[in-house]
């Protein structure tokens, strides 16, 4: 058997196929029927034990949700591994290099790998019954072997303590105003699928002008896009270039002083899909897994407590949160990422120097 080995070019011919697909839809189906969850798949996974979950999501809501599984289906174990989404494509394309078989499921916030790791035929085609009854196909594999379990939007943020409303940034232009000097955070795309989707959407959008002023801000840079939230909470910075929407509700919704702001130029567009692998080690709980995943409890718990996106349409938005079709968002460009993103990473570090 031919051995996968992946590196940020298969990524990038991945963000090719995602774009000649539209992402996820195709002109033929080939699609396994929907999996229901029967007492049979219950007992044999219960008899595996435990699944293995690698993901790129903000460790608090992944352990949430694998203590919620746990509770649904005791005497299953979710190991939860998580780190930043290029990490997770790396860790897995070298352990499968090794003939290293430990992940049963997948989270990313980075697309383009699921496309990568179909097309090297590693993934195994399921469907839950949610997803086959419910999802849109623009946010489903055709062939079954994806669905976006979660969405959100790359925002800009500020500390209310140290930072007045009516003085905040509006735009990604204000961000260059000299009296931000210092007092910026901001992620890499190197390290977070996410932020390497916003930087492409907004060096299109707004041009490598603005990374090259913003980069003479003095900015703190950091790795995940989890991450500048947490800096901005803590007061280590005053305001937040780039960051996940979904860590800022978490921050605020627990009395961080911490705000959202939607840029006036529109906010990046990232998806997150879930994946089982055919050769996990605990096939039958990481079909369980999966399916509750997608589940109309998950997805709440998702949205409620993740402060994430569901495109499961019975999903409800938390109150207090900016409906999600109330806000502007930047457009991806899959083919364009497949042409650029070295380049982008290359021109990003040297202007950042990190």
């Amino acid at each position: 058997m031919k051995r996968p080995t992946f590196s940020r070019r298969d990524v990038l011919q991945g963000s090719t196929a995602l774009a000649a697909s539209s992402v996820f839809a195709s002109v033929a189906s080939a699609a396994p029927p929907a999996s229901a969850v029967t007492p049979q798949l219950i007992e044999a996974a219960k008899k595996e034990g435990k699944v293995v979950f690698y993901t790129s999501i903000d460790l608090p809501v992944a352990e949430r949700l694998a203590k919620t599984f746990e509770a649904r289906y005791p005497g299953i174990a979710v190991r939860v591994e998580r780190t930043g989404a290029e990490r997770v494509f790396q860790r897995i394309g070298q352990e499968y290099a090794s003939r290293i078989h430990a992940v049963d499921v997948v989270n990313s916030s980075d697309a383009a790998h699921f496309i990568v790791w179909k097309r090297e035929g590693i993934l195994e085609p399921y469907v839950p019954e949610d997803v086959a009854k419910y999802y849109p196909a623009e946010h489903k594999d055709p062939d079954g072997t994806f669905a976006t379990y979660r969405a959100w939007v790359c925002v800009i943020g500020y500390n209310t303590n140290m930072v007045k409303a009516e003085d905040a940034p509006k735009s990604y232009a204000d961000l260059l105003d000299p009296k931000w000097t210092s007092k910026i955070v901001k992620a890499h795309p190197s390290y977070s699928g996410t932020i390497m989707t916003a930087t492409y959407q907004m060096s299109r959008d707004l041009g490598w002008e603005f990374f090259e002023k913003l980069a003479k801000q003095k900015v703190m840079q950091v790795q995940s896009s989890a991450d500048p939230p947490k800096k901005l909470s803590l007061g280590e910075r005053s305001v937040m270039a780039d960051g996940n929407e979904y860590n800022m509700f978490v921050e605020k919704e627990k009395g961080s002083p911490v705000e959202i702001v939607y840029a006036t130029e529109g906010s990046p567009l990232i998806v997150g899909p879930n994946a089982l692998f055919k050769n996990a080690p605990n096939p039958n709980a990481a079909r369980l897994f999966q399916s509750f995943c997608f589940s109309p409890e998950a997805q709440q718990l998702s949205i409620d407590v993740g402060g994430l996106r569901s495109v499961h349409p019975q999903g409800k938005e938390k109150a207090g949160r900016k409906p999600f079709k109330e806000i502007k968002t930047m457009k991806d460009d899959p083919a364009a990422v497949e042409k650029m993103s070295e380049q982008i990473k290359a021109r990003y570090s040297k202007l950042f120097g990190v």
